[in-house]
C-alpha cells in the first residue's frame, strides 16, 4: 500500500511539474497585421461618414460571389479588384469595409432592407439604378460576348445572336440590352433570341461550355477575365471589336449606395478622390489588368451626369 502511495504521490508531482511547464511556455505571437496600402486616414473623408457608420467602424457591403474580377473566393479568403479598393477606400475612412455575399438580383432590396450599407458587385450603373442608388463609380467599360473557342457559329456583332440561344445573369444590364434585341429580331423576321436568365455569373459559363448556348454577353472585364483562365484560356474567346476597345456600349460600373445616403456618398467620393490622387487607385486596376478602364477623378453618377 505505501508503494502505492509513492507512486501515486510522484504522479502528482509530475503532473504539477507538467503544468508548471506548460503554463510558463511562451504563448505563440499573434500574426502581424497587414501593411497600409495607403497614406492613411483622409480628415475630410472620414468627418462626411455618417455618425451611426463611424461609431459602428464597419461598412456593411453586399456583393454576389463569385464574380470575378471583381471578387473571387479562395476558402474564406477574399481577393479581386473590389476586396483591394474595400480595403484602400477603408483605410482612408478610418473604417473597415467588410464585403458580404448576397445574390446580385437582391442586393438593391438588401439596401433598403437595412442589411446592408452599400453594394460592391461590379454593379453597372444606369439612369434607371440611379432612381434607387448613387453610384461612386470605379471603372469606365463595356461589354464583350463571349463565345467558345474558334467562333464556331461566326458570331461577330450583336445582331449576329438573332436566331440562337444566348444566356445572361439575371438583374444584369445585359439582360435589358438582349430584350430589346429579341423584339428587333422579331421585327426584322431574323429569328428568335432564346434568352436564357441565370442566378451567378459562372452558370452561362457552364451553359455555354455545356452547347445548351452559343454565346453570352458580360461586362468587359468579367469577359476578359473568362475567356482568360477557363479551361486555362482554351474554352472560349471573345467577339474583338476594334471600334470598341472598352467594350461595346461602355458604361460605369460603380459602388452603390441608397440616394437618400447622402452623407455616406460623399464620404466615400471623398475617399475615392484621394486614392486616385494619391496613385493607389491605378495601381490596383493595374494589378488586375484594368488600368485602361480607370476614371480620371472620383465621379457619382456617370451614367445621368456624364452622359
Amino acid at each position: 500500500m505505501k508503494n502505492v502511495m509513492k507512486l501515486s504521490a510522484a504522479a502528482v508531482l509530475a503532473a504539477a511539474f507538467g503544468l508548471t511547464a506548460c503554463s510558463s511556455a511562451p504563448e505563440a505571437p499573434a500574426p502581424a497585421p497587414e501593411a497600409a496600402v495607403t497614406s492613411g486616414v483622409d480628415a475630410a473623408a472620414e468627418a462626411a461618414l455618417p455618425d451611426a457608420i463611424r461609431d459602428a467602424g464597419v461598412i456593411r457591403a453586399a456583393a454576389g460571389i463569385p464574380y470575378p474580377p471583381f471578387i473571387l473566393l479562395d476558402g474564406e479568403e477574399q481577393s479581386g479588384l473590389d476586396p483591394d479598393l474595400a480595403r484602400a477606400l477603408g483605410e482612408k475612412l478610418g473604417v473597415e469595409i467588410k464585403i458580404s455575399h448576397q445574390a446580385f438580383e437582391t442586393v438593391i432590396p438588401s439596401l433598403q432592407a437595412k442589411k446592408f450599407d452599400i453594394i460592391m458587385s461590379g454593379m453597372n450603373d444606369t439612369v434607371e439604378r440611379e432612381g434607387t442608388l448613387n453610384f461612386i463609380e470605379e471603372i469606365y467599360a463595356g461589354f464583350s460576348i463571349v463565345v467558345k473557342q474558334g467562333n464556331p457559329e461566326g458570331i461577330k456583332t450583336l445582331e449576329d445572336l438573332c436566331g440562337h440561344p444566348v444566356a445572361v445573369q439575371k438583374a444584369s444590364a445585359q439582360l435589358t440590352l438582349l430584350e430589346e434585341l429579341a423584339d428587333t429580331c422579331a421585327a426584322e423576321g431574323k429569328g428568335e433570341l432564346v434568352i436564357q436568365q441565370l442566378p451567378t455569373a459562372q452558370d452561362p459559363q457552364t451553359a455555354l461550355k455545356a452547347g445548351r448556348v452559343v454565346a453570352f454577353p458580360v461586362d468587359a472585364p468579367v469577359a476578359a477575365y473568362t475567356v482568360a483562365t477557363a479551361g486555362d484560356g482554351k474554352d472560349f474567346e471573345n467577339v474583338e471589336d476594334p471600334e470598341h476597345p472598352a467594350g461595346i456600349n461602355p458604361v460605369y460600373t460603380g459602388i452603390g449606395t441608397l440616394k437618400e445616403n447622402t452623407e455616406l456618398t460623399e464620404a466615400l467620393r471623398l475617399a475615392m478622390q484621394a486614392l486616385i490622387e494619391e496613385g493607389v487607385y491605378q495601381d490596383i486596376l493595374e494589378s488586375h489588368n484594368l488600368g485602361h478602364l480607370a476614371t480620371e477623378r472620383a465621379i457619382v453618377n456617370g451614367a445621368s451626369t456624364e452622359g
